[in-house]
């Protein structure tokens, strides 16, 4: 295999007349933003189990009732079930608000930048880390896929 065979996919090289501080930067910028995705997941989690917890609720008033304590089914039902979890808000409405004042306008600015700074190529600081630190030559250490063996080859399978 020879470097050139073993190196990154065009999409992964750096552009001619990119600085090594462009680079850090557009990296520190990704790194933003998939922090950002982590958050967001967090919120999609918050927005499910509240829902899970809501509708559990309805079994709640139901074995209340049963169990001989209508004020309390009675309680819960009007006080808690369905309840605005910020003032005006149920959970959907928190996620829809911080897609559309944070989330989207973050990733269209990242997008942008990599786009105008990088010629739209993505992950570069990553690229590079991950160049410097294989191993060359080493069949688990290819810098893309499909260019080391196949699986069961040269492993005694």
């Amino acid at each position: 295999m020879t470097s050139h065979d073993d190196g990154p996919d065009l999409a992964h090289r750096r552009p001619e007349g990119v600085s090594d501080e462009t680079v850090e930067a557009l990296g520190s910028l990704s790194k933003a933003l998939e922090t950002t995705e982590r958050a967001r997941g967090h919120l999609y989690s918050f927005h499910q189990l509240t829902g899970t917890a809501d509708l559990e609720l309805d079994r709640a008033v139901e074995l209340l009732r049963k169990a001989g304590h209508p004020d309390w089914a009675e309680t819960v039902r009007t006080q808690v079930l369905g309840r605005n979890v910020i003032p005006g808000h149920w959970t959907f409405q928190i996620v829809e608000a911080y897609d559309t004042t944070y989330y989207r306008p973050f990733g269209e600015i990242e997008q942008a930048a990599v786009e105008e700074l990088a010629e739209g190529r993505d992950h570069l600081y990553e690229a590079e880390m991950k160049e410097a630190r294989r191993t060359a030559g080493h069949p688990d250490h290819t810098a893309r896929p499909g260019t080391g063996p196949r699986p069961g080859e040269g492993d005694g399978r």
